[in-house]
């Protein structure tokens, strides 16, 4: 600041000379050292006459010196990178002079995302509203990613909570560090963690700029030994103009000759923003005279020249910073990566020439710490030496995914079933040894989903479905069953009322002309009233949801599965013409006695019930695209990936299909033979034929008593009749074995109810 203004002065060419005022309010604890600033600020003002305030880097600090400035009406440039928007409103003599930093949450949520980590742990000093505007920018950035962040609040230079907390923090598994300290708290943070053995192999840290921005003046012995690995994101200012390596050449001869113990003599950010700050109040104060808002006036709205080129006021301040530039601690220093430009990507450089790339992996090696040579995977399994905890629902409908058995002789709890034998087959494929417990949850699923979310799981083995309100929790996998949402009804035959039945094989072709040829369409009824039974047609009572819900029919539904909210969301069902249960011998019964007309499954589910009671239901309707069983972890679990490919290794070698099919051909049918009941016939059937033969066989006996003849003789009539029935017979015998011939040709075409076609054939055989 001092060369700045002294630059100013022997260069300027009126007679006005500004001086600088110093007054120092720099104190531990934040509350004081504000208090201190605004104490300053009014002495300044009021006992030496300034005109405007420059400094203060907190936002305690910053926040009640605008208060005096506007008050006053006397402009204050503020050194604070990270200003609120709401702040310039509020106070409308506060001026950005550093440009804020705000843009570099999305650099790092790109570094993230770019080496495919999941999880990310923010370590921040809770100090002030600016560190909470970076820190909800950062999880914005890290959510629209697919990251899940952790968030780590350090009390303002307290170095026993940062001690407990980096404690706590090695026996997590997540092993990717973002640092948002302010610089004397990070250099504790970095020694405590190599205390701890935590800057080695297998760690990531990612330090912003409230520490990168001052990595030059830490000298080399403290880089070599304690921050080996360390990615920064740096802020960025144009460095090829000669003025601004003038000035470099310049600051390092004083620095050198007033603090000759120092071993950097280089220029960082802060100082260079600095003198710039000064140069442009200098520059607005120059020429004609006049202050408060006249010289606010003449800040904002001037073109001024800075180190690295001309200097733009938008909005009360600097523009924010788009470019940032990423470095990584190795040696006993750090070597430059490259770039990353906001909407742009990562590039080695910046000028019009760059190759962007949305990838960090581009930039080239990264020096990890440890010095491994494949990039950190950003995980580890706990070390707290408990293993993992893994619900299981304790309240499916089938005990084929999920079986769970209680001893209380023994007071132990056996979990079987194709999903945990299918995570045990998982869990074997994976590159480490992973130790769990299954515990049972007597509880919804969306209740069990939770318990991830509220930390009383690390995630969920079993027949859980897969949907979009789920997601806001936790994640799944792929899903390792079949996806879709279908109703099961009852069957029913096709022929309905089985009165006429027997009429069915008769034509108009198959009418008599004489006795010998009725009897002959009498045999040939039997084979073709035999197809019709054998092979007549079963039907779904119910076809689609829109004829259930034009009847207000009522619908079963599983109880503690999302199935409820579903058909009431989406289905558009009533409530009250819903029927939740926890029994599938229940919901078979109720189906049965038309209790419910039709029942609503997940398929894997819906198939299990068809293999249990095998005749009388079927699906019908569409399948709705939903649900499917996944296992389910925390959202960024590093596990995730890992029991996923594992889960796509299993399917593809066919070992999933064996549990499956092993699964289904265990399950015994215990429905009813229904296609025998079907296909069988009762005296009922009949009894229009039975009227029909006995009403018209008295007809022909009342006829025979009042009009026939009491005696008949032999006579040549009588000898011709005889005659008639031999050679009926004759025929009939012939024809016998033509029948059995007609029975097979039926069958393998499978007749439909329509047999119109049947005195062709009978014709044909004849």
């Amino acid at each position: 600041m001092e060369m700045a203004l002294e630059d100013f002065n022997s260069n300027y060419k009126g007679n006005q000379s500004l001086f600088l005022l110093v007054k120092n309010s720099s104190n531990k604890l934040p509350l004081q050292a504000a208090l201190q600033a605004a104490l300053a600020a009014m002495d300044l003002i009021n006992k030496q006459g300034a005109e405007v305030i420059l400094g203060l880097q907190t936002w305690e600090e910053t926040s009640l010196v605008a208060e005096i400035g506007s008050q006053k009406h006397i402009p204050f440039l503020s050194f604070s990178d990270l200003i609120p928007s709401w702040a310039k409103e509020n106070w409308p003599f506060l001026v950005a002079a550093f440009p804020n930093q705000y843009a570099q949450a999305k650099a790092i949520a790109s570094m993230v995302q770019s080496y495919e980590w999941h999880q990310v742990t923010v370590i921040y000093e809770d100090m002030d509203s600016s560190a909470s505007k970076v820190i909800s920018d950062l999880s914005h950035a890290l959510k629209q990613g697919g990251i899940e962040t952790i968030l780590v609040a350090i009390p303002p230079l307290d170095v026993v909570s940062l001690s407990k907390e980096i404690g706590r923090l090695k026996r997590d598994p997540c092993r990717v560090f973002v640092v948002h300290l302010s610089f004397p708290m990070a250099l504790h943070l970095f020694e405590k963690a190599k205390m701890m053995n935590m800057m080695r192999k297998g760690y990531v840290w990612i330090s912003t700029t409230s520490f990168s921005n001052l990595v030059h003046s830490i000298n080399a012995s403290t880089i070599s030994s304690l921050m080996q690995g360390i990615i920064g994101v740096r802020s960025y200012l144009l460095t090829n103009d000669s003025k601004f390596h003038d000035f470099c050449v310049r600051f390092r001869k004083r620095f050198s000759l007033e603090h000759p113990e120092e071993s950097n003599h280089e220029p960082g950010f802060y100082a260079m923003q600095a003198y710039n700050a000064v140069q442009i109040v200098a520059q607005a104060m120059g020429g004609k005279k006049g202050g408060g808002s006249i010289l606010l006036e003449k800040i904002l709205d001037g073109n001024f020249d800075g180190l690295t080129g001309k200097v733009h006021l938008i909005n009360q301040g600097v523009a924010p910073a788009n470019t940032f530039q990423i470095i990584n601690m190795i040696g006993r220093s750090y070597r430059e990566l490259g770039f990353w430009v906001d909407r742009l990507g990562f590039s080695e450089t910046v000028d019009s020439h760059g190759d962007f790339s949305n990838s960090m992996k581009d930039l080239g090696q990264v020096f990890w710490p440890g010095a491994p040579i494949h990039t950190p995977r950003g995980w580890d399994l706990p070390t707290n030496g408990k293993p993992l905890r893994f619900g299981v629902p304790a309240r499916s409908i089938f005990n084929k995914y999920v079986n769970i058995r209680h001893d209380p002789d023994k007071n132990q709890t056996s979990i079987t079933g194709l999903a945990i034998e299918l995570f045990e087959t998982i869990v074997e494929q994976l590159p480490f040894q992973l130790t769990y417990d299954l515990l049972p949850f007597n509880g919804t699923y969306d209740d069990l989903v939770k318990q991830i979310y509220l930390k009383n799981f690390d995630g969920v083995v079993g027949d859980v479905g897969i949907i979009a309100t789920r997601y806001q929790y936790v994640e799944f996998t792929q899903p390792y069953t079949e996806p879709g949402l279908v109703m099961i009804v009852p069957l029913r035959s096709k022929t309905g009322n089985k009165t006429w039945l027997f009429l069915r094989p008769f034509t108009k072709a198959m009418c008599p002309e004489s006795n010998w040829k009725l009897a002959m369409a009498i045999l040939q009824h039997i084979p073709l009233f035999s197809c019709i039974l054998t092979i007549q047609g079963l039907e779904p009572t119910v076809t689609n949801i829109e004829s259930l819900q034009s009847s207000n029919a009522k619908v079963g539904h599983t109880q503690a599965s999302f199935i409820k909210s579903y058909l009431v969301n989406f289905l558009r069902f009533s409530p009250t013409n819903m029927k939740n249960y926890t029994s599938a011998a229940d919901i078979a019964n109720d189906l049965r006695d038309r209790v419910i007309a039709a029942v609503f499954f997940e398929v894997p589910a819906a198939k299990l019930f068809l293999s249990m009671y095998c005749k009388g239901f079927t699906m019908a309707g569409p399948t709705y695209k939903v649900g499917g069983y996944g296992f389910v972890f925390p959202k960024g679990s590093p596990l995730l990936p890992l029991v996923t490919e594992a889960l796509l290794n299993v399917s593809e070698s066919g070992k999933l299909r064996e549990l499956e099919q092993s699964m289904l051909a265990s399950q015994n049918c215990t429905q009813v033979d229904l296609e025998d009941d079907i296909s069988s016939l009762s005296p009922s059937s009949f009894w229009a034929l039975f009227l029909l033969t006995g009403s018209m066989s008295t007809v022909a006996l009342l006829i025979y008593v009042s009009y026939g003849k009491p005696h008949r003789t032999i006579g040549p009539n009588l000898l011709v009749e005889k005659v008639n029935w031999i050679t009926m017979w004759a025929v009939m015998l012939r024809s016998w074995s033509s029948n059995s011939r007609l029975i097979k040709l039926f069958s393998a075409k499978e007749i439909s109810s329509n047999v119109g076609s049947a005195p062709k054939a009978t014709e044909s055989l004849n």
